[in-house]
């Protein structure tokens, strides 16, 4: 796996790589965001590692650059801002997960790897998914609805697909978290609010009926 690690931080950054290097990632560092921004569109890279508060250009701003790019390579987020407000702006630029510092490097291994697996392994059997008039294409990652593409995040891309995989059925915010974003905890419920909520922007709200659907006090159903 090759990842880039953009962090300004030299302790902390020579820690990460040293970890990720012993586990046989190949791993590129970059010390502010323009040089993150230069190594991230100049190389194929699996995961990038983003820190928040960069030189130069914050991780924010970075990461909406290289959506707004078209690249979509999985991006996490690793940062000491812990408020839900600083999550849901990693989020809506276009983060996939976000991982808070002081940090296990036990963790942040598990999540890279759930990244990058994630996003190489489709885990259905049918390459092409269609309810109503959205459809996703599970071998090209590609989304579209009424014949419009619709870009994705990596993250966004797997919740719509496991919504899409159980069309009709009734998924509670535990199983999205379990599933989708491999993780338990019940602070995780935060994150899948926040990712439907992207959803219904990109899927929903310039369409004229909506697709995915609250069920309260139950979770959330995709149905035509």
């Amino acid at each position: 796996m090759r990842i880039l690690l953009v962090e300004d931080e030299p302790k902390l950054a020579r820690f990460v790589r040293k970890g990720l290097v012993e586990q046989s990632f190949q791993v590129d560092v970059a010390t502010d965001g323009l040089a993150g921004h230069e190594l991230a569109r100049s190389n194929p890279y699996d995961v990038l590692v983003i820190d928040v508060n960069l030189p130069k250009l914050n991780g924010i701003e970075l990461i909406r650059r290289l959506r707004a790019e078209s690249n979509n390579t999985p991006v996490l987020v690793l940062t000491a801002l812990d408020r839900t407000d600083d999550k849901v702006s990693g989020f809506e630029a276009g983060a996939d997960d976000y991982l808070v510092k002081p940090f296990v490097f036990r963790e942040l291994l598990a999540r890279l790897r759930s990244l990058h697996r994630r996003g190489t392994n489709s885990g259905s059997s049918n390459p092409l998914i269609r309810v109503g008039d959205l459809e996703l294409d599970v071998t090209h990652k590609t989304v579209s609805r009424a014949g419009t593409p619709i870009s994705l995040t990596s993250r966004e891309f797997q919740m719509l697909q496991y919504l899409m995989e159980h069309t009709g059925q009734v998924v509670s915010k535990f199983d999205i978290a379990e599933h989708v974003l491999n993780q338990k905890a019940e602070s995780s419920t935060n994150a899948v609010e926040v990712y439907i909520n992207l959803l219904r922007r990109k899927i929903d709200k310039t369409f004229p009926s909506p697709l995915i659907h609250t069920v309260v006090g139950m979770g959330y159903v995709l149905r035509p």
